[in-house]
């Protein structure tokens, strides 16, 4: 166990002026307070308090650092309290202790919520001073040092939760060095068959190259001598989870990986760090691809290096690492190495985030994951997802630098200029062109978003999406808009019921009806109704009882919503879902059809015939049935200028899936013998069935061949008419118009022949 003036001797070797009186203090009365306490080693638990301060003061921290590590246990496992403390050692020293205090009263794994709100409580306490994250992280990286005293299964646990945690937060903050030494020891207790593999081949590669090694130490040392160069060159091997983590991202083997070894070459100034770059690029081959410039471009945690991989003696890869003093100091302290807290003065933290852009970007991104009423599983999965993973580089075309996670799309850097950017964007430029939505961004790409102010995201964007702050704002737009359609339709059923009864309600009345209901307000009511919370005939009852209405016996078969994006099922077929879109036209003949529309809305498919995977759109007339038509159909041309209702449709395969769909499909053949046997074989090929045929001349040479025939989804028709596309003696293969599919279709729905739909086509 150190000793009580070891303490202080380290802590004067680089801080001369070190408040000897505190130091001590907070060693004797942590002493005192944990007394006869012992670790599950058998060891004295003061010991632990101590060792988390030595390594505080390998980090070199001021001394109010180190009285807290000594003291951030007290609160938690002895009789001390915050006010006591407060009184000894002064309000920031407290504070940090009882803001960690706070943290471990709470375990971060025993229930998903106890974790989440723990470390929304973490975060916050970062946030307000970055010392709670340094002495928490030290805490936790003498506790793994210590996890083999511990049951199997707790060793797994507290494994898993530093590898998720506080391993990413020590890289977030620039701090290599303790990263890596956490995830090494992770990685030993979780996967100990593979740590022994790696560690195995390493001694083996160390032993092997070690002469490849001092000669590329000493080539390097005197090249750049020769040059006017001062360097430090040290040899490095990879941690074994780094080389864990690259096997697993390039699906490559053990054998295959060649530069897990490595050089830092330290120089004196970043002009000199260039100038190394163009000795060694000149003495050695280059692998090509493996340049970085993070002097130029930091990463978003300070480090600043210059990577090149050359091709050494005996063919060996190396990677080299080309930095200043400072630049080396930063990469294995992180923030650290910054001097944060010099005199023992207080935490400036406009000071700091000035200094280290690591903790700047940290207080904002905890500033928005910590705002708001996000559920448990959001939350822990926004977090994870804005802290933990590796960043790529973009641009704006005006030059502003946007740091986004790897695999980041258009949308999260969209996202990341406004949450109004986001909202209305319908497509972006990279580097000048135009590129789907769901292209994976790459450092130093320009990128030009663009954007529509009528667009609002759609659902499906939450599995395109990044960021946790992206998804945050989808989910909260796809909310609010499913929240105004069900408004909309609570709206208009409520309408129907008063027109119905030929009444009216006064805003009085409103909030009467939504008492007697359970909501707070008339438009809380309606959202309920919209939501299918509330039905139609509790609230025609309540109206009429309000009203002092006579109860009708006719019920009102109004649809509600089943579903939380929206959709409302079409029971009479069990294959659509519909919705009615903004902007409808206002026509008498247009509402009279909405005004119709419910669960039990009869269905007609267009004779083309629809499969799943086509986008569809509905048609609404008074007193018809609901005409579902592809969104590529000639027929809805003339429909445009029409007073029609426009419906959004979508499938909704329950128990569909294996169904087979009607569709028809026109080509051109040439009139020789043989040609019919030709084309049935080849749809036979592609598994699809023929259900009936129409040829028409329309040459002495040439046939228009009609043919319905039935297929699964929207692959297989590709599949089919890419095959005839193939064939010889074929052409036009196409899906038919409505003009041809009225001359072959004998479409079924529930389980009658609809000619009638057909016949008003033509």
């Amino acid at each position: 166990m150190m000793r009580q003036y070891e303490l202080v001797e380290r802590v004067q070797a680089y801080n001369p002026n070190a408040d000897e009186n505190l130091l001590n203090k907070a060693y004797v009365y942590a002493m005192q307070k944990h007394g006869s306490q012992k670790r599950a080693s058998g060891d004295p638990y003061f010991n632990h308090p101590l060792e988390v301060a030595a390594i505080l003061t390998e980090l070199k921290l001021d001394d109010a650092s180190i009285a807290v590590g000594l003291l951030h246990d007290t609160i938690e496992d002895t009789d001390a309290t915050r006010a006591e403390i407060d009184q000894l050692f002064g309000g920031e020293i407290a504070t940090i202790v009882d803001g960690l205090t706070k943290i471990e009263r709470l375990n971060l794994v025993s229930r998903e919520e106890a974790q989440a709100e723990n470390l929304r409580k973490l975060l916050l306490a970062i946030s307000q001073d970055v010392r709670v994250l340094l002495v928490k992280l030290a805490d936790r990286l003498h506790n793994m040092r210590t996890l083999q005293f511990m049951a199997p299964e707790k060793q797994k646990r507290i494994a898993q939760e530093t590898m998720d945690i506080y391993a990413p937060l020590a890289g977030r903050m620039g701090m290599q060095d303790m990263r890596n030494e956490l995830e090494n020891i992770s990685f030993k207790i979780l996967q100990p068959e593979h740590y022994q593999a790696i560690v195995a081949r390493l001694d083996e590669m160390q032993e092997e190259y070690r002469e490849t090694i001092s000669t590329i130490s000493a080539e390097l040392s005197e090249r750049l001598a020769t040059e006017g160069i001062t360097a430090r060159v040290k040899a490095r091997v990879k941690s074994p989870f780094s080389i864990f983590n690259k096997i697993e991202r390039k699906s490559i083997a053990l054998e295959q990986l060649s530069d897990m070894i490595g050089f830092r070459v330290i120089v004196g100034s970043v002009e000199e760090c260039y100038r190394t770059v163009g000795v060694v690029h000149t003495k050695w081959k280059v692998v090509p691809g493996r340049f970085k410039d993070y002097i130029s471009v930091p990463k978003h945690n300070d480090y600043q290096s210059i990577h090149t991989t050359i091709v050494g003696p005996g063919r060996q890869r190396a990677e080299l690492q080309i930095r200043t003093e400072e630049m080396d100091r930063v990469a294995e302290f992180g923030i650290a190495a910054h001097a944060l807290y010099k005199d023992g003065a207080s935490a400036d933290l406009g000071r700091i985030e000035h200094e280290s852009q690591a903790y700047g970007s940290l207080r904002q991104t905890i500033g928005h994951l910590t705002t708001g009423n996000s559920s448990t599983e959001d939350f822990l999965e926004y977090t994870k997802l804005e802290l933990f993973q590796d960043q790529v580089f973009c641009f704006t075309p005006r030059g502003r630098l946007i740091a986004l996670p790897r695999g980041a799309t258009p949308i999260d850097f969209a996202y990341a200029l406004h949450t109004d950017i986001g909202d209305t964007t319908v497509g972006a430029k990279i580097n000048g062109s135009i590129l789907p939505l769901v292209t994976q961004l790459r450092s130093g790409d320009e990128v030009e978003i663009i954007r529509d102010q009528n667009h609002l995201p759609p659902v499906n964007w939450l599995g395109i999406a990044a960021t946790g702050k992206a998804r945050a704002a989808i989910r909260r737009a796809v909310r609010h808009a499913a929240t105004q359609r069900a408004f909309a339709l609570g709206e208009h059923v409520l309408n129907m019921l008063l027109e119905r009864e030929g009444v009216m309600l006064d805003d009085t009345e409103a909030k009467a009806l939504a008492d007697a209901l359970g909501s707070p307000s008339r438009r809380d009511l309606l959202i309920a109704v919209g939501e299918g919370k509330v039905g139609s005939e509790p609230l025609a009852a309540e109206l009429a009882k309000l009203k002092g209405l006579r109860k009708r016996r006719r019920k009102l078969d109004l649809p509600v919503a089943d579903t939380a994006d929206g959709w409302f099922a079409l029971r009479a077929t069990d294959l659509f879902r519909f919705r009615v879109p903004g902007g409808q036209r206002s026509g008498p003949r247009a509402k009279a059809a909405l005004a119709q529309l419910d669960f039990h809305m009869p269905v007609t498919v267009s004779p083309e015939g629809v499969v799943p995977g086509d986008r569809l759109v509905g048609i609404l007339q008074p007193d018809m049935p609901m005409l579902v038509y592809p969104i590529h159909s000639d027929a809805l041309t003339d429909k445009h200028d029409s007073d029609v209702a426009w419906v959004d449709v979508r499938w909704s395969l329950k128990g569909g899936e294996d169904k087979l769909y009607p569709i028809v499909i026109t080509m051109e053949s040439v009139n020789k013998p043989g040609s019919l046997a030709q084309i049935s074989s080849a749809i036979a090929a592609c598994d699809a069935n023929i259900n009936n045929l129409v040829m028409r001349m329309i040459s002495p040479d040439f046939h228009q061949m009609i043919f319905e025939i039935e297929v699964r989804d929207l692959a297989q028709l590709t599949d089919v008419l890419a095959t005839l596309k193939r064939s010889p003696g074929l052409s036009a293969v196409q899906r038919a118009g409505i003009r041809e599919a009225g001359m072959i279709s004998t479409l079924e729905w529930d389980g009658k022949v609809d000619r009638r739909f057909a016949d008003d086509e033509r």
